[in-house]
């Protein structure tokens, strides 16, 4: 059975550190879900973890929209779920992390 692990929670609980640490345990990656996270160059008031914050464990879906364009949920899938095929064809555990549940 094919598993992953999705972590969501309201703002500033430390739900990123918690992603992180459990992706490290598991030897996996995070995939971000947050809906700020996703644009490039909005850094201030997003969160975005730092590279100490993500204990050398790979975050995708960081950085990969410009704030310019109109995102929907479909645009998300489809670049976030081609992540998660290819972590669990690898046998790894997709750490999930964002949203507010």
């Amino acid at each position: 059975m094919k598993k992953l692990l999705i972590i969501a929670g309201a703002t500033a609980t430390g739900k990123s550190a918690l992603a992180a640490e459990c992706a490290r345990i598991l030897n996996s990656e995070v995939i971000s879900a947050d809906s700020m996270q996703i644009y490039k160059g909005m850094d201030i008031g997003t969160a975005k973890p730092s590279e100490s914050e993500m204990v050398g464990v790979p975050h995708r879906m960081i950085d990969v929209f410009s704030p310019f364009e109109n995102v929907t949920v479909s645009d998300y899938a489809a670049k976030a779920l081609p992540i998660v095929d290819e972590l669990l064809n690898k046998g790894k555990v997709p750490v999930i992390c964002g949203g507010t549940g």
